[in-house]
């Protein structure tokens, strides 16, 4: 088990089967998934959720569910995790988050991502995280700016797990290296 990480508004912890319901209806909305191929159906999620807990045991990072304490139980999830194909950056770890709409622009996802980056650097030791988008997610990648990482033009790729010619298939690749001590 790994200890959760706590921000000053968040709690980023294992996930939970009552954190299914909300998740499910997060990746059911045209808003949340505006920059992913399809919307994701409740059996699609439960998968997901049980591929990132598999994760959590095998490589002791993942994506944390994301918990606001005393105002939402679940708001969405940030975190860490290797990334799952191949491409010209890997292997490598990758930070991500998704949170829900009515959490959109106060910081949340910015104070998420910052604790993911610190906790992969100190406990996890990385050298470097990376982060992808879609050039048009200008949310995500202001997130990315602010968290201080750098768009790598240069790595921009096709990625692989979407269609060819699909009009989300292009990515753009941000990098941040470890702090120097």
């Amino acid at each position: 088990m790994i200890r959760p990480l706590r921000t000053e508004r968040l709690l980023l912890r294992e996930w939970r089967e009552s954190d299914i319901a909300p998740f499910a209806a997060m990746n059911a909305d045209p808003k949340v998934m505006e920059y992913f191929p399809s919307l994701r159906t409740e059996n699609e999620t439960r998968g997901i959720v049980n591929r990132l807990t598999a994760g959590f045991a095998a490589d002791r990072m993942g994506f944390w569910a994301l918990e606001l304490p005393g105002e939402a139980p679940f708001i969405g999830f940030t975190g860490i995790k290797p990334v799952s194909f191949p491409a010209p950056f890997t292997p490598t770890v990758e930070i991500g988050w998704r949170l829900a709409p009515r959490f959109w622009g106060v910081g949340l996802a910015t104070e998420a991502a910052r604790a993911s980056l610190a906790d992969g650097f100190a406990r996890c030791r990385l050298r470097e995280i990376v982060a992808f988008a879609v050039p048009g997610n200008t949310r995500s990648r202001a997130v990315m700016d602010r968290i201080g990482m750098a768009h790598d033009p240069d790595g921009d790729f096709d990625h692989p797990d979407i269609p060819a010619g699909h009009e989300f298939q292009r990515h753009v690749l941000y990098r941040i290296l470890a702090p120097v001590k």
